[in-house]
C-alpha cells in the first residue's frame, strides 16, 4: 500500500516535548513579566532572516521552529498584558483565559451552527443570556461573539439599518454618533453604505459626553428636512477618555423618536459586572444592541467581543441565510452564522466561560474596581507634579494629563511631553499613549491590569516628569 506523507505524523515524544517547552516558556514568562521591558524589537537581523528565508522543501524539526517562533517572531511584539503598558486600551489576560484559548484550538469545534457542536453553542448561548441579564436587558435578549468591537458595531449599524429602514428610504436614513464615538463606528457605517451627508456627528459636553440637547436639534433639523432618523450610537466608555455617555438620556431621545440605540460598551460595559460601579451605566438596558469586548476588561485574549441585541430576531433578518449545503448542519430556530457576517464560527464563548467559573464575580468585580483606584492614583500623582495638569479626570481607569510648565511654549511643552512618552517606552519601563483632548495634546494612562501597583503608577509620572525636564532643559 502506498504510504502517504501526512502532517500528522509527528513522533509523539517530539509534540509532547515541543507542548511542554510552550507551557514552561508561557508561565516564566508570565512569572517574570513585569521585570520584563514593556516592548522589545527583539533581534531585527535574526527575524529579518527567518521571514526571508522562504518555506524549505523538506520539513524542519518542530522544536527548532518553535523556538524561533518563540525568541525570535513573537520576541518583536509590545507587550499589551505587561503591567505597565498602559497604552492604547492594554489586554491583561488571565492565565485561565490561555489555557481554555490552548484548549479550544485543538478541540476546534465550528460554531457556525449548534448542531455542529452542541456543548460549546450550549455555553455560548447560556453566557450571552447571562451578560444580557448584566446589563439589565430583558427576557429574550440575545446575541453572540465576535471577533470583536468593530464586527459587533457593524452587525448592529446593519440590524439598525434594515429594521428601521425600508430600502428605497435607505438614502434618506440618518446616524448619530459624537466627536468621541470610536473610529469603528465610522467604519462600520461606511460600510453598510452610509454617505457622509448621512452622518451626524453630535458635540460633545464639558466632560466629553455626547450633548442630548444638541442631539434633538439635530434630530429635529433633519426630520424637517424630511430625512429619516434611524440609528444612534451611544458610548460607554470612550476610548480616549473613558467618557460613559448620558444613556439614559439617550434612551428617551431615541424611544421619542424611534431610533434604533446601540451603545458602543467594547471598553466600558465590563463594569457592568462591578457591584460598585455599574450604576456609571445606567440606561444601558434600554438600548436595542450593545457591543463589548472581553479581551479589553475581562482578561481575555484578543478575538472576544460580544454583540448582545434586545431582539435578537433583528439579527436574523439581516443575517439570515439559506443554502443546500446548509440543509443538514442547522437547526430548527436560528443559528449563530445567522445572527453575524460569519459563517464559519470559532467558540469564542469558552475561554470567557472559564474564566468566570474559576475566578469567580467577586474577584472580576474586584479586579475591575482596581482600575479605577490606579488611574486616581495616575491623577494624583500628576498633580502633585509641578509643571502637569489635568486633561480629563480618572474615569473608568483612564486618566489625561499634559506637560504645560510656566513659561515654555506650547509647542516645546509638546515635544518634550512626547519625547518624555518615546524616552520612557524606549527604556522599557512603561508605555503611555499620546493623544489630543479638546484639540490640545496630552498624554493618556489607561490602567486596567490587576498586577499594576499604586508605586507603578508613580514611578511612571515621575519618569515623565524627569525626561520631559531633560529634554525641555528645565
Amino acid at each position: 500500500m502506498f504510504d502517504r506523507p501526512s502532517p500528522f505524523r509527528l513522533d509523539p515524544r517530539t509534540l509532547s516535548a515541543a507542548f511542554n517547552g510552550v507551557v514552561a516558556d508561557v508561565l516564566a514568562r508570565a512569572a517574570g513579566r513585569a521585570s520584563e521591558p514593556v516592548a522589545s524589537a527583539g533581534s531585527l537581523e535574526a527575524l529579518e532572516r527567518l521571514v526571508t528565508g522562504g518555506v524549505p522543501a523538506a520539513g524542519r524539526p518542530l522544536g527548532e521552529v518553535a523556538d524561533e517562533l518563540r525568541n525570535v517572531v513573537l520576541a518583536a511584539r509590545a507587550r499589551t498584558d505587561h503591567p505597565r503598558f498602559f497604552a492604547f486600551v492594554p489586554s491583561p489576560v488571565s492565565p485561565v483565559a490561555w489555557l481554555a484559548d490552548a484548549l479550544t484550538s485543538a478541540h476546534n469545534p465550528h460554531l457556525g451552527a449548534s448542531r455542529q457542536a452542541e456543548g460549546p453553542a450550549a455555553v455560548e448561548r447560556a453566557l450571552i443570556r447571562w451578560l444580557a441579564q448584566a446589563l439589565g436587558l430583558p427576557e429574550g435578549a440575545g446575541g453572540l461573539f465576535v471577533s470583536g468591537g468593530s464586527m459587533a458595531n457593524l452587525a448592529a449599524v446593519v440590524a439598525a439599518r434594515d429594521a428601521k429602514l425600508a430600502p428605497q428610504a435607505r438614502g434618506d436614513g440618518v446616524a448619530y454618533v459624537s466627536t468621541e464615538s470610536h473610529v469603528s463606528v465610522a467604519r462600520a457605517l461606511r460600510i453598510a453604505g452610509l454617505l457622509d451627508r448621512q452622518i451626524r456627528v453630535t458635540p460633545v459636553d464639558a466632560a466629553l459626553r455626547m450633548d442630548p440637547h444638541a442631539l434633538a436639534a439635530q434630530i429635529a433639523a433633519d426630520r424637517a428636512a424630511g430625512l429619516r432618523p434611524f440609528l444612534l450610537v451611544a458610548t460607554a466608555g470612550s476610548t480616549n477618555v473613558g467618557a460613559v455617555d448620558p444613556l439614559s438620556a439617550l434612551a428617551e431621545i431615541a424611544a421619542c423618536d424611534d431610533l434604533w440605540l446601540h451603545v458602543d460598551g467594547a471598553y466600558g460595559a465590563s463594569i457592568a459586572l462591578s457591584p460598585a460601579k455599574r450604576g456609571l451605566l445606567a440606561g444601558i438596558e434600554r438600548a436595542d444592541s450593545v457591543a463589548w469586548d472581553a479581551h479589553k476588561w475581562l482578561f481575555q485574549t484578543y478575538g472576544t467581543g460580544m454583540l448582545l441585541a434586545r431582539d435578537p430576531s433583528r439579527l436574523a433578518a439581516s443575517f439570515g441565510v439559506e443554502a443546500a449545503y446548509l440543509d443538514d448542519a442547522g437547526s430548527d430556530g436560528p443559528d449563530f452564522w445567522d445572527l453575524g457576517p460569519e459563517l464559519t464560527r470559532p467558540a469564542r464563548a469558552l475561554k470567557l466561560w472559564l474564566t468566570l467559573q474559576v475566578m469567580g464575580l467577586e474577584a472580576v468585580g474586584a479586579a475591575i474596581e482596581h482600575g479605577f483606584r490606579l488611574a486616581e492614583a495616575a491623577e494624583r500623582a500628576a498633580r502633585a507634579t509641578p509643571g502637569w495638569e489635568i486633561a480629563t479626570p480618572a474615569q473608568l481607569g483612564v486618566v489625561t494629563f499634559r506637560y504645560a510648565p510656566e513659561g515654555l511654549p506650547p509647542a516645546a511643552a509638546e515635544k518634550a511631553m512626547r519625547g518624555a512618552a518615546d524616552l520612557l517606552l524606549a527604556e522599557g519601563f512603561a508605555a503611555v499613549g499620546a493623544t489630543r483632548v479638546n484639540g490640545r495634546p496630552a498624554l493618556r494612562i489607561c490602567a486596567l491590569h490587576p498586577e499594576a501597583t499604586e508605586a507603578d503608577i508613580v514611578e511612571t509620572i515621575a519618569r515623565l516628569d524627569a525626561h520631559a525636564r531633560m529634554i525641555a532643559g528645565m
